[in-house]
């Protein structure tokens, strides 16, 4: 039976489980969780999104920003992967091209074993039933001429599915499950606290069943107190529905609490993947070090687990004129000679735990020894042997050759 379609042609009671012996979860359908959650349910290759830069009398192409670029990655069915990093990194970018709101400029999307990359018309609406999105202003991804229970309506109306009669009480049970009351459906987005307006987005996005949803900071525009709830609410949803998240956030402190994993992104592409324990206790890029040793805390003891403090140097490169090397270097703390000549690859330093740095130059030993001095060689023969004998410390800043 096919997910959610199945209303046009079962009875209404036989679809939400009314009346049977044994009652079925409408919410849960074909998402409810299996022996097999390590299943691979999104695979990106090579994905860019590139923006052209036009100029000229003519108006032809300069340049481009390459907001995305050159980024993989797979995610499994039932985890959730944090996507961090500052303003302008791309991660939003990121999220809108793998839920196809975005056309990829190139790279490839697998999701649940097919390629979405193309997809168009009604190869698109169809994936929709599957990858949703949750926005990260409320008040403008909502319409504020609509009332709340036409809002989450509107995807069964879009894919035709079921009578009125069922959608109002689909849209009865979504609510429910995101605590918000009934009698709100004859409400105004304005008539909404700023939490009960991001419970309506997520509500729209549970409508059609989906497998995956993209949250795009969901929690940036609410008070610290809501943030708690809604992060709370969207654990609960994904045990209960087996629901895989991609969670974009500028947030560290936040996403250790909800994420499997976490990718950092610098300028378009990932300079850190990791779990998300190991990455805070053993942070590998000098720039997941920076925003680790800028989350702000209350207490002593919070302050002993972050890294050694370090101060951001500067301003993020510019998209569109990356610096030639690493395009992190000109902010890093641990910059060495090779890092102005040598582009460092994304390197696996430890089982799950991948680092873009030339501290870990993989491939690239011979380029990184070329253009370093002596003393920095010798440092980065010691630091490899010392990564084969041992982790490296929290907190350690003393793998700065030279």
């Amino acid at each position: 039976m096919n997910r959610l379609g199945s209303w046009k042609r079962n009875t209404t009671a036989e679809v939400m489980g009314v009346g049977s012996e044994s009652p079925t979860d409408p919410l849960a359908g074909t998402n409810a969780p299996t022996d097999d959650r390590e299943e691979t349910l999104l695979e990106v290759r090579d994905l860019e999104k590139h923006y052209p830069i036009y100029g000229g009398i003519f108006r032809r192409q300069t340049g481009a920003v390459r907001a995305v670029d050159g980024v993989s990655f797979n995610v499994r069915a039932g985890e959730t992967l944090a996507i961090v990093g500052e303003s302008g990194c791309g991660k939003t970018t990121l999220g809108k091209t793998v839920a196809r709101l975005l056309d990829p400029t190139g790279g490839e999307i697998r999701f649940d074993g097919r390629d979405v990359s193309d997809l168009d018309g009604r190869g698109l609406k169809s994936l929709r039933r599957d990858v949703q999105v949750v926005h990260q202003d409320p008040s403008s991804s909502l319409n504020p001429r609509r009332r709340v229970g036409s809002i989450i309506a509107d995807p069964l109306k879009i894919h035709d599915i079921g009578t009125d009669r069922d959608r109002n009480e689909r849209v009865r049970e979504v609510m429910d499950r995101v605590d918000l009351p009934y009698e709100f459906r004859t409400r105004y987005p304005n008539a909404l606290s700023g939490g009960q307006k991001q419970r309506v987005s997520i509500a729209r996005a549970l409508i059609l069943n989906p497998k995956f949803i993209v949250l795009d900071e969901p929690t940036s525009a609410l008070d610290v107190s809501v943030q708690a709830k809604v992060i709370a609410l969207l654990k609960e949803l994904q045990e209960e529905l087996n629901l895989t998240y991609l969670f974009i956030s500028h947030d560290l402190s936040l996403v250790k609490n909800i994420a499997t994993r976490i990718g950092v992104m610098y300028l378009g592409k990932f300079m850190e993947v990791a779990t998300s324990d190991e990455l805070f206790e053993n942070p590998r890029n000098p720039y997941t070090e920076q925003l680790l040793s800028a989350i702000p805390v209350v207490e002593q003891e919070e302050e002993r687990l972050k890294p050694a403090r370090v101060e951001p140097r500067g301003e993020p490169a510019d998209p569109a004129n990356p610096p030639e090397g690493c395009p992190f270097h000109p902010r890093c703390h641990k910059r060495f000679d090779a890092c102005d000549k040598v582009y460092p690859e994304l390197v696996e330093v430890d089982p799950g735990h991948s680092v873009r740095c030339l501290l870990y130059p993989g491939d690239k030993r011979a380029a990184v020894d070329e253009y370093s001095t002596e003393s920095e060689r010798r440092e980065l023969r010691q630091r490899d042997e010392l990564n084969r004998q041992q982790p490296v410390q929290d907190g350690d800043n003393t793998d700065r050759p030279g």
